[in-house]
């Protein structure tokens, strides 16, 4: 059959997606110098504006009194009639930019100058007629004019002047310089003041960077403010933090490194010798016995590291309900006394009765069967082992103590780290796989919502005590 040849079609280009491009962030010192320049500037302004307000108010007041007493003068010489001392006057006002403005019967305005009459109509200057002064500021062409008005023999006259806008407008001119002078000190304080708030926190960066580059001996100067020496003392306490928590990290491998070695040393040594032939016959038997041994050591040993790893997850699961303490330690113990008969230790309870809390039960028997491990792998053979079992006020207290060697003093502050016990004891007395149980033990009361505390016990040896809230 012949076909139609066909050309393949290239897939469609994916579609383009717009990337976002990074925020530039600005500094701490130009946000600082920014402020300063806005608040100089926007007080600058303020008080320019209300500056300049009171002193074209207070220019219009002066020019109004100035202008009050001419008229006072010029009706003075009125009252003597228009003498040749009033026309002298009136010639002086003119040269100061005074026009006057005469009030005739019926409060007719007389003037030459038109914008002066417009000005006294406004002011209701022919009130002066009737013997009463007038003072005003009216507005004509957009200009400011002050009109002082007052009585005479012959009726009235008015004085008007102009308000001189070159003079009010100078405190607006004088407003432009002070902003610039303002700016310029805001900017120079900005400058100055980020710069020595922003030095310490460089140096904190730098210092963390340090930090994440491996190195924990760098410090911080503690200075500056206040705030920014409490991020320097933050940076330190944290990188003192880290060192220590990294000091435990390194001795708590290289004991767990050893533990995991000596188990797997026997289970591969004998595990050779069976493949090889060496081992057999009777032999198998206690071979297979030394590898199951130190194969559930490795088992436990694991376990007890993934515990650990799950009590740092958010994830941690808790079942708590209403749980008989009594109950649960008596199933411990018939659990337990099997153990403590094959080493030689006796097992006593010590339960008063029925006590009900809420709280996981799985989990609170995973920190009696961990205390009860660790207090018989230290308890001689005709010692006692111990299960009590107390009651408080909104609380309940259960205790493991043990009849062995116990602890020193200085032991109870490090009791619960990782490896601190394992590593002192290792040589002088049996430990556990890693040193980890108590630390194990101590994680798990906690995320429970309880608290334990190590002690003296009665029997001679050590005491730990699980506080539970009722």
């Amino acid at each position: 059959m012949t076909g139609v040849p066909t050309r393949a079609v290239p897939p469609p280009d994916p579609p383009t997606v717009a990337v976002p491009r990074p925020r530039r962030r600005t500094t701490l010192a130009w946000r600082i110098t920014a402020s300063c320049l806005l608040a100089a500037v926007a007080a600058t302004a303020a008080a320019g504006v209300v500056a300049a307000r009171l002193l074209e108010n207070a220019g219009r007041d002066i020019g109004h009194e100035v202008l009050a007493d001419q008229a006072d003068v010029l009706a003075s010489q009125f009252d003597d009639g228009p003498t040749p001392g009033v026309r002298r006057v009136a010639d002086v006002l003119r040269g100061q930019g005074v026009t006057v403005v005469l009030i005739g019967p019926g409060g007719r305005l007389v003037t030459a100058d038109a914008t002066a009459r417009t000005a006294a109509e406004l002011a209701d200057a022919a009130a002066a007629a009737a013997g009463r002064a007038v003072s005003a500021t009216p507005m004509v062409g957009g200009h400011a004019y002050l009109v002082e008005s007052r009585a005479a023999r012959s009726g009235g006259f008015a004085l008007v002047q102009r308000v001189d806008e070159a003079t009010a407008a100078r405190p607006r001119r004088v407003m432009v310089p002070a902003l610039a002078v303002g700016g310029a000190v805001a900017v120079l304080v900005g400058v100055v003041g980020a710069a020595l708030i922003a030095r310490p926190l460089q140096d904190a960066a730098a210092t963390a960077r340090t930090m994440r580059s491996g190195r924990r001996d760098t410090r911080i100067p503690v200075r500056g403010p206040r705030e920014v020496a409490d991020v320097a003392t933050a940076v330190n306490e944290l990188a003192d933090a880290l060192e220590r928590s990294e000091t435990r990290q390194r001795r708590f491998l290289l004991s767990v490194s050893h533990e995991l070695r000596t188990p797997l040393t026997a289970v591969a040594g004998f595990a050779e010798s069976l493949a090889d032939g060496v081992v057999s016959g009777d032999d198998v038997p206690a071979a297979g016995r030394t590898i199951q041994r130190e194969a559930h050591r490795l088992h436990r040993l694991v376990d007890d590291l993934m515990e650990l790893a799950r009590l740092d997850a958010d994830d941690f699961r808790l079942d708590p309900v209403p749980t008989d303490l009594a109950a649960l330690l008596t199933e411990a113990g018939e659990v337990w006394s099997g153990r403590c008969r094959a080493a030689g230790v006796r097992l006593r309870l010590e339960i008063a009765g029925p006590v009900v809390v809420r709280t996981d039960p799985r989990r609170l028997r995973q920190v009696v069967d961990g205390l009860a491990e660790n207090a018989l792998r230290v308890t001689p053979a005709g010692a006692e082992l111990v299960f009590a079992l107390r009651a408080g006020t909104g609380a309940a207290t259960v205790e493991v103590r043990d009849g062995g060697p116990g602890l020193r003093p200085e032991d109870h502050a490090v009791v619960f780290d990782r490896g601190a016990l394992h590593e002192r004891y290792r040589d002088r007395r049996p430990v556990g796989a890693g040193g980890i149980g108590l630390a194990l033990v101590h994680g798990l009361v906690t995320r429970m919502g309880a608290t334990i505390a190590s002690g003296d016990a009665p029997e001679g040896g050590a005491l730990f005590a699980v506080h539970l809230p009722a």
